[in-house]
């Protein structure tokens, strides 16, 4: 190879490497990141309410229903984007609706909530976030969908849409009713 081609061959390269990153994005949705949970039973947990350490919510009591965990902190922006299409849509789903509020300090998430509204049945605290770990969570916001069973159906990374709700939370819980019905 003499030193006239290598130029030739680092921009062959380079270009090739830019198309597969083109073809790769066009074909796989960044938000859609495989969980090794879904089809497995959510890991057991109980952890404090919001406002109310004494009292613990977890497996054991969401167990028997399905619900949506929807993982948040008072420091997410992006939860803020989320967070009215929750307080307008959050009841349209027709199953609990579990807040789990990740790495923050109550103060700060009661005070977030009494701003911005609680659209959740109940809020559980993960300060720590030794749970979401176990979850498999990488920030907030994440979505996980449980059926009644306790196996996890569905994972959503990013802010919760209206669009999400009509395409791929709706359809799932609808499912999920179905299956119970049998």
């Amino acid at each position: 190879m003499n030193a006239r081609t290598l130029p030739l061959l680092g921009f062959v390269l380079v270009f090739a490497l830019l198309g597969f990153g083109i073809y790769w994005s066009q074909r796989h949705d960044p938000r859609e990141v495989p969980s090794p949970l879904i089809g497995k039973p959510a890991p057991q947990f109980s952890l404090p309410v919001l406002g109310d350490a004494a009292k613990k919510v977890g497996t054991a009591e969401l167990a028997g229903q399905p619900y949506l965990l929807n993982v948040f902190a008072s420091w997410c922006f992006a939860c803020r984007d989320e967070h009215p299409i929750l307080m307008q849509d959050g009841k349209r789903l027709g199953i609990k609706l579990v807040g789990f509020n990740y790495k923050d300090e109550p103060e700060d998430a009661k005070r977030w909530i009494a701003q911005y509204g609680d659209p959740y049945d109940v809020i559980v605290a993960d300060l720590p976030g030794d749970v979401a770990i176990d979850f498999g969570v990488t920030g907030a916001p994440e979505t996980f969908l449980v059926d009644a069973n306790g196996i996890i159906r569905y994972k959503y990374i990013s802010p919760i849409t209206p669009e999400v709700i009509a395409t791929e939370l709706l359809p799932r819980i609808s499912l999920l009713k179905q299956e119970a019905a049998k």
